[in-house]
């Protein structure tokens, strides 16, 4: 009878062991058309791509992976074609996804257009004009939400639809480019008239833009509550490359607007971020020939800039890109880490777009994970309100520009380590 007994149990825990064995390869294995687990070293490919949402795909931890939908497609809802992508999230957890209407190519006749989600990127509301000068040049959207008020400012450039960037930089086309700037103060829903900002240009500047993508509100130290804008313009004094990044700040909740930190010349399109310490950090479209990022750091709410350095951890094209503040060293709910995140297409060519992951205020980049390994071109970040990601990019040579949710887990928990380089 005992050994009836012993032999029952011992055939008990050969088919329990089975049938684990079995559920670990329906999980992990690629005959449901799961994504397999990459090797050391191999880029891990992103879950299925269309114009509706693909399902959302959990991680070794359980947790919501990647999900992706094409939010504005190529010769739709009255434009031949969308470009320049830049997402916020409000005070009230809505997300709005900016982006330019084009006609053509990157002059002529561009309108500043937006979508709105409700419901953390799932699904968007119909295509909002924000604005539309008729056959002029609207675009560059540059957002930022004041956490204190609610509102939410954005700002943009505008041309003469008959002037190129060409033109404008060599002083020959009939106007420079102008800022302006419009706000809400309904979520989104509705946008004040456009008004022109004379004072954030200086009189030997000819090209300019802001962003493109989003701004910041400084949160910590004697600047809290500033908002910050990322820019750029052609400096024509005749002092170097006539490239150069810098910033637009206010200190008082966007009343006025002032001109902060001009950068050295061969830098361009930019991000900026918050560090600790009361700093902020730079992050520049480059022009120095290395197929990497310029960098700087300002210790004073971006009225000035430290020395530009050449990031080589951060291989980049010459390519706009994003960076964004996902969690302080003192929150809680992020194990007490901090985490930047910065996505831009990887390599020489704008194609594999990539988000790499600093864990010590931008100083290494030790993490990079794949969202796609097509073409790939301009982003933008955003903490969505659950802390998943979203990367809102220019896909497939702007066939669409498509909102990515990504999982902090899915980010961390099987990104590729980065080699480490010297600067």
């Amino acid at each position: 009878m005992t050994r009836i007994v012993f032999i029952v149990l011992v055939v008990a825990l050969i088919a329990s062991s089975i049938s684990d064995a079995t559920a670990n390869c329906h999980l992990f294995g690629q005959d449901d058309g799961m994504p397999s687990v990459p090797k050391a070293g191999e880029p891990s490919r992103p879950a299925s791509v269309g114009s509706k949402p693909s399902e959302n795909r959990p991680d070794k931890q359980g947790i919501s992976s990647f999900s992706e939908i094409d939010v504005f497609t190529m010769k739709s809802e009255g434009y031949p074609r969308f470009r320049i992508p830049a997402v916020i999230a409000t005070t009230k957890g809505t997300l709005l996804a900016f982006c330019e209407g084009r006609t053509g190519g990157d002059s002529g006749d561009i309108d500043l257009v937006c979508k709105r989600s409700t419901d953390g990127g799932k699904t968007w509301g119909d295509l909002q004009v924000v604005w539309n000068d008729g056959k002029n040049t609207c675009g560059n959207p540059a957002p930022v939400v004041d956490r204190d008020t609610g509102k939410v400012w954005l700002f943009m450039t505008w041309n003469l639809g008959s002037d190129d960037e060409k033109a404008i930089m060599e002083g020959t086309s009939k106007d420079v480019r102008h800022v302006y700037v419009t706000s809400s103060v309904d979520d989104g829903k509705t946008w004040a008239v456009p008004e022109k900002l004379n004072d954030v240009r200086q009189e030997k500047w000819r090209w300019y833009a802001t962003g493109p993508g989003n701004g910041i509100q400084l949160i910590a130290g004697k600047h809290q509550g500033s908002l910050v804008i990322p820019c750029n313009h052609s400096d024509h004094s005749g002092l170097g490359h006539p490239y150069r990044s810098h910033v637009v700040y206010s200190d008082d909740h966007g009343t006025t607007w002032k001109i902060g930190g001009i950068e050295e010349d061969r830098t361009n399109e930019s991000a900026v971020v918050e560090l600790v310490g009361e700093r902020i950090l730079h992050t520049m479209r480059s022009y120095h020939g290395k197929n990497c990022r310029a960098m700087a750091v300002s210790q004073d709410g971006g009225e000035s800039w430290g020395k530009v350095y050449l990031d080589e951890a951060l291989d980049t094209p010459v390519c706009q890109a994003s960076v964004l503040r996902y969690s302080w060293p003192a929150d809680k709910e992020s194990d007490g880490k901090s985490r930047l995140l910065f996505c831009s297409p990887a390599g020489k060519a704008r194609d594999h777009l990539t988000v790499w992951i600093s864990h010590d205020e931008g100083q290494s980049w030790p993490l990079r994970k794949e969202i796609y390994q097509g073409g790939s071109g301009y982003s933008s970040l955003v903490l969505l309100p659950n802390r998943n990601v979203g990367v809102f990019f220019e896909k497939d040579g702007s066939k669409s520009l498509t909102f990515a949710t990504v999982s902090l887990g899915w980010l961390e928990g099987q990104g590729v380590e980065s080699e480490p380089k010297d600067r």
